[in-house]
């Protein structure tokens, strides 16, 4: 099989390139000699099967970023038959260099020049047929975004691939030579096939970031947007969970609880209270968490990300961080494994694990169901989108005071390099496929867990079998008694322990595990919940989800880019002290004042 290796410099449009080319298939692989995942798919160009790889975005081959780091070593270690090469049409001057670096490794390689609509609007030229000559190979202007292009793109791919002979791995040898010589063939090549007009801005970005980046408005407006985004996403989301959880609870008595009729009881306990409830509570927030991906690639794609790091980085550079560990905590709020792999674009290792350190903190979509539940359950409507927004108020809180605290041992020499590309409104095939990916994401890498979990929980609280479910007697009950200590001082009774517990494997398993323990689905749930809990014990159990120990998945990773078990224990000791410290400190002051 064929290998094509997709790369360029980041903010080129290389995502949604290669999901243009290979719609959803994507997977994550492990390659030999890269000590990292990346991203790959098979595709079907002509009548050839061929797989594709998403190499990080690099600046050029000369940079010693981790990302850097893992797109030379899979050059070198790895076979390839073709470099997919794509760069912005509107930064030309500064993507050709890494352009003839990569042609100076003799590999076969295709050029393509996204964003050929910006440069059109921006009255950039560029003459693809004589930069073709120019280069001595294929370039093709691309829209990515709009899809122009696509079909001439796969064609010249599959002609390419025809023509190639066998695969073979880069000599980097050949890239570390005269720059000069590449500097002066940049130029060259620049002059002769790119017209550029004396003034080249986007003037509705200059338009916008004079207000968006006002130094007085700039941070509240970028607060009060996401305030906005998460009252969008109540509103419009609550309906759709609740037909969810309608729908399902229609299919459990409908069908499944007569198809289970004549089973043994304890077998029916199992199929319907352990596993149908516990997972099918987690699936009714789905819809939830579909909005709220589709309403952060709006943010994310539009370049005004960018724009908060920016906004962020006086204020983070007092912490000892600066702008990017801003965008990886927003993209913590997806899952927090891979903001954490995004921090191999730092270069200091000191700012690279202070940022390590943070992102757990980032109020993930697995604790976002958790707490979308007890919001509803609880909290009055028109308070829901305040306390999920105090929510994330207090995952940025930990963090900053995170770094606050241990800025002196992790020291940062790293200056900030940011691009702030212009405003994009990303297309709706875009927002949908993105809103897919991630929600498909969190059901590969939850479901298993989800479901062990579930099953775990059904069998602690339902042994020994001649004792009450979930009783003192059963062995989840004696478990809790053991922890009742630490967590009653916290107002989390013995049942919200046994589901916390379980948390600690993965946030997704909390939920679920309170549907078996209660022997509730979706619906019952919320009502037994808030008859049960009153506002303050419900955000101190908020509280704690949010920032105790991260799951299973993050401490893995945690070990994989540190490659420090110190810094390991040290990432799941702090956050599980400073939950149970602020968790404390707010259920006993709020009881002091009288609620």
């Amino acid at each position: 099989m064929k290998r094509i290796a997709l790369l360029g410099m980041p903010n080129t449009g290389k995502s949604t390139l290669f999901n243009r080319l290979t719609g959803s298939s994507a997977r994550v692989g492990n390659w030999p000699g890269v000590t990292v995942d990346l991203l790959m798919a098979k595709v079907l160009l002509g009548v050839d099967m061929v797989e594709i790889v998403d190499l990080p975005g690099i600046y050029n081959l000369h940079g010693f970023s981790e990302d850097e780091r893992v797109a030379r070593t899979f050059l070198e270690e790895n076979p390839v038959d073709l470099l997919l090469v794509i760069a912005n049409s509107t930064q030309l001057d500064r993507q050709l260099a890494l352009i003839l670096q990569l042609q100076a490794l003799e590999l076969p390689m295709v050029v393509a020049l996204n964003m050929d609509d910006e440069a059109r609007r921006l009255g950039i030229q560029v003459d693809t047929a004589l930069l073709t000559r120019e280069l001595k190979v294929p370039v093709l202007s691309i829209s990515a975004k709009q899809g122009f292009g696509m079909g001439r793109m796969r064609q010249l791919l599959t002609d390419t691939l025809a023509q190639v002979g066998t695969a073979k791995s880069a000599d980097l040898n050949r890239v570390f030579g005269d720059d000069d010589a590449l500097e002066a063939r940049l130029d060259q090549v620049f002059r002769s096939a790119v017209q550029m007009p004396l003034t080249a801005t986007d003037r509705l970005t200059d338009r916008i970031d004079r207000v968006l980046l006002h130094p007085w408005f700039g941070l509240p407006l970028f607060f009060a947007a996401m305030l906005a985004l998460f009252e969008a996403v109540y509103t419009l989301g609550a309906p759709l969970q609740e037909g969810v959880a309608w729908l399902l609870q229609t299919i459990k008595t409908e069908a499944v609880e007569a198809a289970v009729a004549e089973w043994h009881p304890m077998l029916q306990s199992f199929l319907l209270d352990g596993i149908f409830d516990g997972v099918g509570t987690v699936v009714s927030f789905l819809p939830i968490i579909v909005l709220f991906f589709l309403f952060m690639a709006i943010v994310e794609d539009s370049g005004y990300l960018s724009r908060a790091a920016f906004l962020m980085d006086a204020f983070m550079a007092r912490l000892g961080l600066d702008g990017r560990a801003f965008v990886m905590q927003l993209m913590g709020f997806g899952c927090n494994v891979p903001a954490l792999m995004g921090t191999r674009v730092m270069r200091s290792r000191g700012l690279r694990l202070l940022t390590m350190l943070i992102i757990p903190f980032s109020l993930c979509s697995a604790r976002l169901q958790v707490f979308v539940f007890f919001i509803s359950a609880v909290f009055d409507p028109w308070a829901a989108p305040l306390v999920l927004f105090s929510l994330y108020i207090m995952s940025f809180a930990a963090a900053f005071l995170t770094a606050l605290l241990y800025r002196g041992r992790l020291a940062n020499q790293d200056p900030l390099l940011l691009e702030l590309p212009p405003y994009r409104f990303p297309t709706l095939p875009q927002m949908w496929l993105r809103g897919w990916r991630e929600v498909a994401h969190f059901l590969r890498e939850a479901s298993g867990f989800i479901l062990l979990g579930v099953v775990l929980v059904w069998a602690l609280t339902h042994y020994p079998a001649d004792v009450a479910p979930a009783g003192p007697e059963t062995l989840a009950g004696q478990l809790a008694a053991l922890f009742a200590p630490i967590f009653a001082p916290l107002g989390i009774d013995h049942l919200m322990t046994i589901a916390l517990l379980f948390g600690f494997v993965a946030k997704e398993v909390v939920l679920g595990a309170m549907a078996v323990i209660y022997g509730a689905g979706e619906g019952e749930l919320a009502g037994i919940v808030a008859g049960s809990t009153d506002w303050v014990q419900a955000y101190a159990f908020m509280l704690f989800v949010l920032i105790y120990t991260p799951c299973l998945s993050t401490v893995a990773v945690l070990k994989q880019e540190s490659k420090s078990w110190r810094f390991t224990a040290l990432a799941v000791a702090w956050p599980l002290a400073l939950a149970w410290l602020l968790s404390f400190t707010f259920y006993q002051t709020a009881r002091w004042l009288g609620f």
